[in-house]
């Protein structure tokens, strides 16, 4: 059985840091991410989705946190095929618009090379450190199964090299009853592990919580049943508190999917105050009860 790793997709949140899950006293970003990794061998850093990473910051992750410790890295907006904001974009490659967003498609091949290049060199410092784990590629509602998107993950894994990718979908043709078994050997044909999700369902986004290993690492992401799934708030969106039955009810399908991979990532995605921190605790316990390898924390040097 592979060890699984359990974390929470925030460590910064303004209403975690409101919520007084950080003692008092921990209050500048070296102590909050160093109280955070005495808890958790993993952490996922979302707002490389709005603004690319810069190196400065992943140094200072690296060297913040103890050996063993490891950050998953969500990609920028504008490599998953969602609309970016122009000022997000480096300055230098900002396209001359008045558009309010733009897509891969609207920049020429030059720039999006210089875009994934300047990328990947952010998170160098993670990775010769051995602390950067999988890039989470979430696809948009609008990116259906077929040759010509398959084809672009194709092209993910390869410009993102050496880095390990993962893909999350939020068009439900991938895992639909007719089109599953075919999503899931594609991937595995390629070795590319799949992001088994617990999200609400009934949405155009939803995709059902299937639980998949498609290469040596498998990823479980669990966002939360809010009955505000819809809102643009994103605290509303993912503010929810699993109870405890929930997540005993996920813990041996965790553990079963650990029997199929050598690491499984477990990520906390309803970060709204403490309850990612809260649940990921939680299932901790529980996944140790279900017979799980569940990774301690690494330990800080004195």
């Amino acid at each position: 059985m592979g060890t699984v790793s359990v974390g929470t997709a925030s460590w910064t949140d303004r209403t975690l840091l409101a919520s007084g899950w950080y003692p008092e006293g921990v209050d500048s970003a070296a102590e909050r991410l160093a109280y955070y990794a005495g808890r958790f061998p993993l952490v996922e850093v979302d707002s490389t989705y709005y603004t690319p990473p810069n190196e400065r910051n992943s140094v200072l992750w690296a060297e913040r946190t103890p050996p063993g410790f490891t950050f998953n890295v969500k990609a920028f907006s504008l490599l998953t095929g969602h609309p970016t904001r122009p000022g997000a974009l480096y300055k230098d490659l900002r396209p001359d618009t008045a558009a309010k967003n733009v897509y891969l498609k609207d920049l020429d091949a030059k720039t999006v090379e210089a875009v994934w290049e300047r990328f990947r060199s952010a998170l160098a410092p993670l990775h010769d450190a051995g602390k950067l784990g999988a890039l989470l590629f979430q696809f948009p509602q609008w990116f259906p199964i077929g040759k010509r998107n398959k084809h672009y993950l194709l092209e993910v894994k390869e410009r993102a090299a050496p880095y390990r990718v993962a893909v999350e979908f939020r068009n439900r043709t991938w895992m639909s009853a007719e089109n599953r078994d075919e999503t899931l050997d594609f991937l595995r044909s390629y070795a590319v592990p799949y992001v088994s999700v617990d999200m609400p369902q009934g949405h155009p986004g939803s995709v059902p919580p299937v639980t998949a290993a498609t290469a040596d690492l498998a990823v479980v992401r669990f966002h939360g049943h809010s009955d505000k799934w819809t809102s643009k708030d994103i605290h509303e969106r993912f503010g929810y508190l699993y109870s405890e039955r929930e997540l005993a009810d996920w813990a041996p399908r965790i553990a079963e999917l650990a029997g199929r991979a050598a690491r499984t990532h477990v990520l906390m995605n309803n970060c709204y105050r403490d309850h990612a921190q809260v649940n990921g605790a939680q299932l901790v316990d529980l996944l140790r009860d279900a017979g799980a390898d569940v990774a301690e924390p690494p330990k800080i040097a004195p």
